[in-house]
């Protein structure tokens, strides 16, 4: 009669000891208050010295614990960057160029995507409170009715980009709008065009009313009366620069060229135009705005202001380190807001307006 099996216990499974910075210091010869300082970043250490420790820390595989020295240090080392997408190249370069100034500064970085989402913009805010975050890149895209600003001014070490919340008094960085908008327009007046039409974002935009007023300058100053019915709002997006283009050339009274809030709507409008059997420059002439990297593939390849989003970025990280560092939270001016240039990118898409008016019969 076979034996009754008794239940196996099954064997824990061995762990090798994690090191500690007592076993790092002693490979390395140096004090633990070394390497720990050394390890924080707060010690400047001879090369030499620097070289025995992290070699120490490799043989070891060593493993720091993020939560103690978060405690220890008062700090996540985190930063966070705000803004509504991902998908649209410039906020890709933008993200790009805050990853890289942050580590370079020494913190990670939090990528928060709040697809325009007042909830969402709340929640990421809200990551300050509970130390997820030492500070925050904050970049909107849609109009507030003040509840986005009041959620900011409750809160600190925030720095907001290319988009302006109204009524927070935080540090600021922005292009000069309304450089850009003059310089788009002058630029198709120069080419010889009178009938201008602007397509652009939401009224209630910041970045929207600055381009406008900069294309409003640029008619006063060629003394051509302002139409607000060759001004059409609506978003950044291809798909309204695409219906804008469409409703534009249906016109008895078509423009002859149009000065497009954004490169992606420029994209759109070449779509339409295109489908409509109309050329771009021959038929209608396009500037627009950002100079992402695709605009110089299009065809025509397509004028238009430069403002840089990695320049953007950096500034950002920059003044945003400065207050974690408790520095000055103003730009090195002293000025609330810094203001970056812009500069028109001449290509392909401008030529003098056809002699024949643009109409529905052609």
């Amino acid at each position: 009669m076979d034996k009754p099996r008794l239940p196996i216990t099954p064997r824990k499974p061995h762990l090798a000891k994690a090191s500690t910075i007592r076993d790092i210091a002693a490979l390395a010869k140096v004090s633990k208050a070394t390497v720990s300082r050394y390890l924080n970043g707060t010690l400047d250490l001879p090369q030499e010295t620097r070289r025995r420790i992290d070699d120490a820390v490799l043989a070891l595989n060593y493993r720091q614990n993020s939560l103690a020295r978060r405690l220890s240090i008062g700090s996540s080392e985190m930063i966070g960057l705000v803004m509504p997408d991902v998908a649209n190249p410039f906020f890709a370069e933008l993200a790009d160029a805050v990853e890289q100034a942050a580590f370079e500064g020494g913190f990670g970085l939090a990528l928060c995507i709040t697809r325009n989402q007042l909830a969402r913009e709340a929640l990421y805010l809200g990551w300050l409170d509970t130390q997820h975050l030492d500070g925050l890149i904050f970049a909107t895209n849609r109009p507030d009715d003040g509840s986005l600003g009041k959620l900011i001014g409750e809160r600190s070490n925030i720095v907001l980009i290319d988009e302006d919340v109204p009524g927070v008094d935080i540090p600021k960085v922005f292009v000069d709008n309304i450089e850009g908008g003059y310089l788009a327009t002058r630029h198709l007046l120069d080419a010889g065009h009178t009938r201008i039409a602007h397509v652009t974002g939401p009224a209630a935009l910041f970045t929207v009313r600055e381009r406008l007023a900069g294309y409003r300058r640029a008619l006063d100053t060629a003394h051509i009366p302002f139409d607000a019915s060759l001004v059409l709002f609506g978003s950044y997006e291809r798909r309204f620069g695409q219906t804008a283009a469409a409703e534009l050339v249906a016109r008895d009274d078509a423009p002859t060229a149009i000065f497009a809030g954004s490169d992606y709507l420029a994209v759109g409008m070449l779509e339409t135009l295109r489908d409509c059997g109309l050329d771009v420059p021959g038929d209608m002439s396009i500037v627009g705005f950002d100079d992402m990297e695709f605009a110089s593939l299009l065809m025509p390849p397509i004028t238009t202001l430069k403002q840089s989003a990695r320049e953007m970025g950096s500034a950002g990280v920059a003044i945003l380190l400065a207050m974690l560092a408790d520095h000055s939270p103003a730009p090195a001016t002293g000025a609330p807001v810094q203001r970056l240039p812009v500069r028109l990118i001449e290509r392909a898409s401008v030529a003098p307006p056809r002699k024949k008016p643009l109409s529905n019969a052609d």
